[in-house]
């Protein structure tokens, strides 16, 4: 016969490793601009948090690191269009071409994959500012600032997403 409490133990070790590894999954999907990878690593503390709820594990410290996570998220998912957004206005770019930018990423890959949005964004970018300026190099300087945008909002995303991983590893762990 096989001790109960092992069986407690090896579910809970599970749980931790499918968390984990739904965590990782969210942290590089960042790397994709229309992945939602702060929100996939959330959803995967809302889980842990029901089955530690529903096995009653779940104390206030649980609950404050879940609090901490969820704030990250949201905040996370504010700023990566807020710096985006910052550094084509720096430009002056109007905001209904960003808007065309973030339209062309999200509907093409809807109907595609993610590495053709990537594509989209700065080309819808690209596109609105020639079509505005009727001036090549400009709209490709703007598109460039989109660019440096872009890859400071992934950093920060990613620098957000480590922190989620450590909150959540507290909770866990300790």
């Amino acid at each position: 016969m096989v001790d109960p409490g092992f069986w407690s133990l090896y579910f809970e070790t599970l749980l931790e490793v499918f968390t984990f590894l739904a965590l990782l999954t969210g942290l590089f999907g960042l790397l994709i601009p229309v992945f939602p990878g702060l929100t996939v690593m959330w959803i995967a503390t809302v889980v842990y948090a029901v089955i530690q709820t529903v096995s009653g594990n779940m104390n206030w410290a649980g609950w404050l690191f879940f609090g901490i996570i969820t704030i990250l998220m949201v905040g996370g998912n504010i700023a990566d269009n807020i710096i985006i957004a910052k550094h084509v206005r720096d430009k002056n770019v109007p905001w209904v071409s960003i808007l065309w930018a973030f339209v062309a990423g999200i509907v093409v890959s809807m109907f595609f994959t993610p590495i053709f949005g990537i594509i989209a964004s700065p080309l819808g970018l690209y596109l609105a500012e020639w079509y505005r300026l009727k001036d090549k190099q400009t709209a490709f300087a703007n598109t460039k600032a989109w660019m440096t945008g872009w890859g400071w909002s992934v950093a920060a995303r990613v620098g957000l997403g480590v922190v989620m991983i450590v909150f959540w590893g507290l909770w866990a762990w300790l």
